[in-house]
């Protein structure tokens, strides 16, 4: 028997129009041959409440949610995976038997991707430049996955002093936070540097964060969240010192592909995922 309706999925977000994740999804749910789709709707602040309502009534496996409801959706939530619960933030949401369960995959994603390079995270210094929502998930899962020290540097004192204590109190990582005063110095301890920025996201491809280039050296591994354009000139600096690099596409791809396997309880084909965002960007 043919069956007429999809599963859905999607993104909740104000602005969403220029959130690339349904490509992603869209790509491998069909190379799956899964009669699903992801819907990217604008949601205002002031509804998140009634969408919330909605993925229960519409029965949908899920929803992605971007600025400004990754904290405001926790109210509306039945239950927080151990990570999320600490971030204190929600990008993704599980719906089953009528219960959302939220997680976090922002994070996850960027350790995924960055394990992917071959790169290992057990008794490494990570410094992470930001305390904004992505630093703040990258920082906490960076420490689960055993980083002996995260430095955080941040122009904003309060957040990033919260962000440093955060993770001494909730994870068994140590950090400290840096005052990010111009041109800083990245830490010589540091193993692994990450932009948690959104600095030189297009259309502001031609700024770069504003450290000491100098200071960064061939024996680190330098990443950055951005993926459009994938290579930064955050990236393309550090490379010129010889330093290893990380891009923001396989951050993103890997988030989408945990998002898949959360909703679809299959796992994602990756390769045809990545292949969708290089030619979206």
């Amino acid at each position: 028997m043919k069956n007429y309706r999809a599963e859905l999925t999607g993104v909740f977000g104000d602005p969403v129009d220029d959130n690339p994740t349904g490509v992603v999804e869209e790509a491998a749910f069909a190379a799956k041959n899964l009669n699903y789709r992801y819907l990217t709707i604008k949601v205002r602040p002031e509804d998140l409440e009634t969408a919330m309502n909605s993925v229960r009534i519409f029965d949908m496996r899920g929803i992605n949610l971007t600025m400004p409801h990754k904290i405001k959706v926790i109210p509306y939530l039945d239950e927080l995976s151990p990570a999320a619960e600490i971030i204190g933030a929600v990008n993704t949401v599980i719906q089953k038997d009528g219960r959302l369960y939220g997680e976090n995959t922002d994070g996850k994603g960027f350790v995924t991707a960055l394990k992917a390079s071959g790169e290992t995270l057990e008794n490494k210094t990570v410094t992470i430049l930001g305390a904004g929502g992505a630093a703040r998930a990258i920082a906490v899962e960076c420490a689960l996955n055993g980083a002996r020290q995260i430095h955080i540097i941040n122009r904003s004192q309060e957040k990033g002093m919260e962000l440093a204590a955060l993770i001494r109190s909730r994870t068994k990582s140590d950090s400290a936070y840096i005052p990010w005063t111009r041109n800083i110095v990245i830490p010589e301890d540091t193993d692994i540097l990450i932009n948690g920025t959104s600095i030189g996201f297009s259309p502001n491809v031609t700024e770069k964060p504003d450290v000491d280039y100098t200071s960064i050296r061939p024996n680190m591994c330098v990443c950055d969240v951005i993926f459009n354009p994938c290579d930064t000139l955050f990236l393309k600096a550090a490379q010129k010192n010889g330093a290893k690099t990380v891009n923001g596409l396989g951050m993103l791809v890997q988030q989408a592909a945990l998002n898949f396997t959360l909703w679809t309880g299959e796992e994602a084909p990756v390769e045809v995922m990545e292949e969708a965002l290089r030619k979206e960007f």
